[in-house]
């Protein structure tokens, strides 16, 4: 490199970003990620050793993936290419392996980072395939998915996943500071000062994304104009200002999807209204279709509250059925109304495990012959076959209620229906355990 390259290379990153300027360079510049890249944890031991293999990153936005890479290629001994899945085709990637193919003939390792590497389809995850299995690369692949939904069996059974955090807001503060203090690639030369209120705002507002945090920190210089002292100060007014509105990571396809749906259903079964209003108040953010999340709603009125109060299947029913009259965004007030209900209702599966009972008896005893008195007795000739003979009208009895056998005779003593003590199913499975001691004690009609 000349002494106009590096003239150039260096203004290029004065101009990169701060959130580029800003990344570690080291393992001891990282912050956050302790669970991996703690002192003695295995990519921590892998790094130091200089013994990286395959592996995934999977995390959210801003949560280390890339610096993580890079600082893989600055303290291992390997050659580093990078392709972005994104922009990189077929001949990039076979110059890459062809460079890598050279490398390996040396006996030099090639540690080759792939950028969003859910975005590569199924041909060019198999094309690498074979290069990772005999070792001429090292792929180091970086996912904001799952990577067991977007990444190939093949790579990923070749490959550690590792997990990353978003990052914690202390972590995200310490970066901050960092920012302002370096005077090399931040501000440390700036006359500048950093509000803890407004380093707390912005440090929680990034909502676990550290380039989000150092986007916002660097629009706040950039825009800010020295006070009367010449002083850049970042007040709390300013960092809101200069953060926008986050953008929700929800993949409507994806597993951020699943999670929150299922936390929402957990949260209603599990009868925490303040849980169930946040997740569906984060889904509609999200922008989740609020039909999906009815008939979620109806869904766990029937499965998880049934007989313990009906009456919250008749209310998410009718929120169900406004809704498609309504639609949005007044559709967010019945959505609300039917949630807090069914989550604040008292509980019973019993309904739920009753027809999973009875499903799994049906198959087993399909054929059992029903009672000849409980059979169809409308039609031609059934008092020839003596359909309906013998059967005993309940409303023809006190109460409206006569002991019979209505099981076929074989499942006789078959209980599928368990009443819990909960809410209004407490007085259902107190009237059914009156019913049958009535039976018991011999009163008209068959004992059950």
């Amino acid at each position: 490199m000349d002494l106009f390259d590096y003239m150039r290379e260096n203004a290029l990153r004065q101009e990169a970003p701060l959130a580029v300027r800003m990344r570690p360079r080291s393992l001891e510049e990282i912050v956050g990620q302790t669970h991996i890249l703690g002192e003695g944890k295995l990519l921590y031991r892998a790094v130091r050793a200089d013994a990286v293999g395959s592996m995934i990153l999977y995390g959210p936005p801003g949560s280390g993936k890339t610096t993580i890479a890079e600082v893989i290629s600055r303290e291992t001994k390997s050659e580093f290419c990078r392709l972005n899945a994104t922009t990189s085709g077929k001949k990039e990637m076979e110059e890459v392996i062809q460079e890598a193919r050279e490398n390996f003939g040396r006996g030099k390792r090639t540690t080759l980072f792939v950028d969003e590497i859910h975005r590569f389809h199924k041909g060019q995850q198999d094309f690498l395939l074979p290069y990772v299995e005999d070792g001429t690369v090292a792929l180091i692949g970086a996912t904001t998915e799952n990577p067991f939904f977007e990444v190939n069996a093949a790579l990923l059974s070749r490959s550690r996943i590792f997990e990353l955090k978003p990052l914690a807001a202390a972590d995200i503060a310490a970066l901050l500071r960092r920012a302002m203090a370096d005077k090399e690639r931040g501000y440390g030369n700036w006359r500048a000062e950093l509000t803890e209120e407004a380093c707390a705002f912005l440090s929680d507002a990034a909502g676990g994304d550290a380039r989000t945090a150092l986007n916002a920190l660097e629009l706040a210089m950039k825009t800010t104009p020295p006070d009367a002292d010449g002083v850049i100060r970042l007040t709390l007014s300013v960092a809101e200002e200069s953060i926008q509105k986050r953008a929700v990571r929800y993949d409507k396809d994806g597993d951020n999807h699943y999670d929150t749906i299922s936390a929402f259903i957990k949260s209603m079964r599990g009868s925490d209204p303040d849980a169930a209003i946040y997740y569906l108040a984060r889904m509609l953010y999200a922008g989740e279709d609020p039909r999906f999340l009815a008939r979620r709603i109806v869904i766990c009125a029937a499965e998880d509250v049934g007989n313990a109060d009906p009456m919250a299947l008749v209310v998410a029913e009718s929120m169900a059925a406004a809704l498609d009259r309504i639609g949005m965004p007044e559709g967010k007030l019945l959505l609300s109304q039917a949630c807090l209900y069914v989550a604040s209702a008292p509980k019973s599966n019993a309904a739920t495990t009753a027809i999973f009972s009875a499903l799994e008896l049906a198959e087993r005893t399909a054929t059992a012959p029903i009672p000849p008195y409980l059979q169809d007795a409308h039609y031609r000739g059934h008092e020839q076959l003596g359909r309906g003979k013998g059967y005993l009208y309940p409303h023809d009895f006190p109460g409206n209620y006569v002991a019979q056998d209505y099981l076929p005779e074989s499942l006789r003593g078959s209980v599928l229906y368990r009443p819990s003590d909960n809410g209004k199913e407490a007085e259902i499975k107190a009237r059914l355990k009156r019913l049958k001691t009535a039976g018991e004690e011999g009163h008209d009609g068959r004992k059950t």
